[in-house]
């Protein structure tokens, strides 16, 4: 008998139900972006976030089960993010979670948001054990090791901001629309490595990261043009960034493989969309770690998506970790570190 999972996810601002197969095929997968809805604020605003989420979230569960063709007699399980997020936009999927897992006599699932991530390359194939994750989204930079399913230990973090917060507040100063990461990775191809950004961490011996140092480093450049009158080149400046960001990543990713006898390099959350990126490591991986299979999920399963929810929810499910009518948010909620 097949297993199917209705998952929700609400972490910030997408509000996303799909419908899950036994963990790896896809029968739908609703995301409502509420991206022109912060883009005038210049970012996510929590409110705005969780009114947007009531509005949507019946909505994306009744298209979900449309497109997917299930009736709701056939579902396996509820799985619903529990953290790391937003609480007033995590609090509406677990209620909405919890009213219909209630409503229908079903199993509810609490699924760690950075866990979905990883587990979103289950649907391009297989995931091989020892492996290592490499995490990168607007407000997480870590690296994971999973020993195997559902054993998730940090091996490095970033000690201040994360890559796609620099990202974004870099796009700020340019004055690009938000969210400004996949225009800064379209610049950076125009233009070339000229301004001398720090790579902050990139020799210490830890797999850690720290990206405030090249932020202020970029905005001090900027300010500092802008009252001499200088006009400096967005292309290059777009391009010397992105490439202090990756060469920083890719150093560390590829030590931590080094290190760690992993089988498979797993590249996950929002700035895995990010082709300069994807294009060093590919290029890092085949030349310098052979042995090393990179998976990176395609450019629709990067973004937060209830899809990645249900793939590690089959996990939880095989596990037994289920939840019952407390469950509650936890915006904090993390790996243990190693």
């Amino acid at each position: 008998m097949r297993e199917l999972i209705l998952a929700i996810e609400s972490s910030c601002d997408e509000t996303s139900v799909a419908v899950i197969e036994d963990g790896s095929q896809i029968l739908s997968n609703i995301v409502a972006s509420q991206i022109k809805s912060h883009q005038r604020f210049g970012g996510v605003v929590p409110e705005v976030a969780s009114r947007h989420h009531v509005e949507q979230i019946t909505l994306c569960i009744n298209e979900a089960l449309e497109e997917a063709g299930v009736e709701i007699a056939e579902l396996s399980a509820v799985a619903v993010t529990q953290g790391p997020g937003l609480v007033g936009s995590l609090l509406i999927g677990i209620s909405a979670a919890k009213a219909f897992a209630w409503a229908h006599g079903l199993p509810l699932i609490p699924v760690n948001h950075m866990a979905g991530h990883i587990y979103a390359a289950r649907f391009v194939q297989p995931l091989v054990f020892p492996l290592l994750a490499l995490l990168v989204s607007g407000g997480h930079t870590e690296l994971v090791l999973m020993e195997e399913d559902g054993s998730f230990k940090i091996i490095g973090e970033t000690r201040d901001d994360a890559a796609g917060e620099a990202y974004d507040k870099v796009g700020r100063v340019l004055g690009l629309p938000y969210p400004s990461g996949k225009e800064i990775d379209r610049l950076a191809h125009i233009g070339k490595d000229s301004y001398a950004f720090p790579r902050a961490m990139i020799h210490e011996d830890n797999f850690d990261f720290s990206f405030s140092g090249l932020k202020s480093a970029f905005i001090n450049l900027v300010h500092n043009a802008e009252q001499r009158e200088e006009t400096l080149s967005t292309e290059d400046l777009a391009a010397s960034f992105q490439a202090s960001v990756v060469d920083v990543l890719v150093a560390k990713t590829v030590r931590a493989c080094q290190k760690y006898p992993v089988k498979q390099l797993i590249v996950a959350g929002g700035v895995a969309a990010n082709q300069g990126l994807r294009e060093a490591l590919e290029k890092v991986v085949s030349e310098e770690l052979p042995e090393v299979d990179l998976l990176i999920p395609p450019l629709r399963l990067c973004g937060d998506n209830a899809a990645m929810i249900g793939a590690a929810a089959h996990v939880e499910l095989a596990k037994g970790h289920l939840a019952n009518m407390t469950l509650n948010a936890v915006p904090s909620l993390a790996f243990s570190r190693k």
